[in-house]
């Protein structure tokens, strides 16, 4: 059996979470990632037999069962999981309850997973209906995307718009758009139900006031979505702090030029 420390999916959730502390995007226990693992990798490093525990999850995912996911666990922070990942991560796989989890490796010191697991897994459930190979979520507070949230209006159109303006890459990077979630009690089904509504027709979710949700079908892909959004939403809030703001803009005529250049299937009725 493989050391389950050298495990590349172990390996990557390190170099992540301490980028993202590092961004400035994961203060204390902020954020939260999942990560559909395929069962036969799993098995080079763990004897998939061999159930620690098992953890309510609050929620039917019936849909997932036999699913494995390395998941940050609830109250660690960020910076943390690099230097020791047996206990700021765990390995859960949904039982044939449903609603259980059971835990294979990890939360060392007796914790679980993150409080918005439901929410996760409600997300990996739209995704997976919509593309197969969708197998990240990541929830993370990055900084100007939240400044933008206090002085844009919270509409997906409009901030989906603003967004694709601020720079070539954007239409490119999420021509799906972003939807938009009005402020809410986070680590709620609630919160959960409604973002995976939003996830079953967008791949970036912004939680109002609080931070975005991505999805993709690794690590990178939904990084980079959040990072993109984020570069975007920087360089709207520094042209806003200037007195004549945004003279300058990529036009709609200059959206539909590039969608076409790049073959893009976007969204339109998101363009005036």
């Amino acid at each position: 059996m493989k050391n389950i420390l050298n495990a590349p999916f172990v390996e990557e959730m390190k170099r992540i979470t301490a980028n993202m502390y590092r961004q400035g995007w994961d203060e204390r226990n902020g954020g939260n990632i999942s990560y559909m693992l395929e069962e036969e990798i799993v098995a080079e490093y763990l004897d998939l037999n061999n159930v620690i525990r098992t953890i309510p999850t609050g929620f039917d995912a019936t849909k997932l069962i036999g699913k494995i996911f390395i998941v940050t666990g609830t109250g660690k922070y960020f910076k943390n999981v690099e230097h020791d990942p047996e206990t700021n991560l765990g390995i859960i796989r949904i039982a044939k309850d449903g609603t259980t989890a059971e835990l294979l490796w990890g939360y060392a010191d007796g914790g679980k997973f993150t409080s918005e697991l439901p929410a996760h897994l409600m997300s990996h459930m739209a995704r997976l209906e919509v593309n197969p190979n969708n197998r990240v979520i990541m929830h993370t507070h990055p900084t100007y995307t939240l400044a933008m949230n206090h002085v844009h209006e919270l509409d997906e159109k409009k901030l989906t718009h603003t967004l694709w303006e601020m720079c070539t890459e954007c239409i490119v990077v999420f021509p799906d758009g972003i939807g938009v979630l009005p402020w809410m009690v986070c680590g709620t089904n609630e919160i959960g139900i409604a973002t995976a509504e939003k996830m079953k027709e967008f791949r970036l979710v912004v939680w109002g006031l609080h931070g975005i949700y991505g999805a993709g079908k690794d690590i990178d892909e939904a990084f980079g979505l959040i990072e993109t959004v984020e570069k975007a939403a920087q360089l709207y809030m520094l042209a806003c702090s200037v007195q004549n703001p945004r003279m300058n803009t990529i036009t709609d005529d200059n959206l539909r030029d590039l969608a076409k250049a790049f073959g893009l299937t976007y969204r339109t009725d998101f363009l005036d």
